[in-house]
């Protein structure tokens, strides 16, 4: 189980910790270290402040990479030294933000894992966890696989004028995938899954205290 979230997070970090506590127990365990490695893990960081910010990041166009030049939450896949899940989530976010949720973070719970809808992309399990760190928090780009590390406030998340839709040319086809557009950064695919589970669950709306 997460650990209770406490001073200095406000009530509604508090509540998100609570929404996603009792949804706990629909979701499949989190599987134990595996040789062939083939679980990942991202954080879902949320930072407090004056309203409630998300960690996004870009990563960087690498040739062969599936990902490559996608909108993203920070993560990666286990790594045979990682413990837990957990801490392939905490360990990517250090390595390639430089934001340290040990002992900066605190776990407020995790969504429903997911794997990728289409045969392009490599058969993964990944594991999102969700994080709150205090206002004020700083990242930056520290790795060659990132681009663009940004926060955005998540109650824009909430704004149907950000949801729509893109067409992503995949091999021979052009499809249309359901996205977020936040300035012209597109998050579809995985990312875009991960976030509107986040915005089922949370309690508010999009980032504001419960009942505002």
């Amino acid at each position: 189980m997460p650990r209770r979230a406490t001073s200095p997070f406000d009530p509604w970090i508090k509540s998100v910790h609570s929404a996603l506590a009792a949804r706990e127990k629909e979701l499949p365990p989190i599987p134990e270290a595996r040789d062939d490695l083939t679980h990942a893990a991202v954080s879902v960081v949320l930072r407090q402040g004056p309203e409630t910010d998300l960690l996004l990041i870009k990563r960087a166009e690498v040739e062969g990479d599936p990902w490559s030049g996608h909108m993203a939450l920070p993560g990666g896949r286990r790594q045979r030294e990682d413990a837990t899940l957990e801490e392939t989530a905490r360990r990517e976010t250090r390595e390639e933000t430089d934001l340290s949720l040990d002992p900066g973070g605190e776990l407020l719970g995790r969504l429903k894992p997911l794997e990728p809808s289409t045969f392009r992309l490599p058969p993964i399990s990944i594991f999102p966890f969700v994080f709150a760190v205090p206002e004020g928090t700083s990242a930056r780009v520290a790795s060659r696989e990132v681009e663009e590390v940004f926060w955005t406030p998540l109650s824009r998340l909430a704004n149907p004028s950000t949801r729509g839709s893109t067409r992503i040319h995949l091999s021979d086809e052009i499809r249309e995938f359901p996205c977020f557009d936040l300035d012209g950064r597109v998050v579809w695919g995985l990312t875009y899954r991960i976030l509107s589970d986040l915005m089922t669950v949370i309690p508010g709306s999009g980032g504001d205290p419960p009942g505002g």
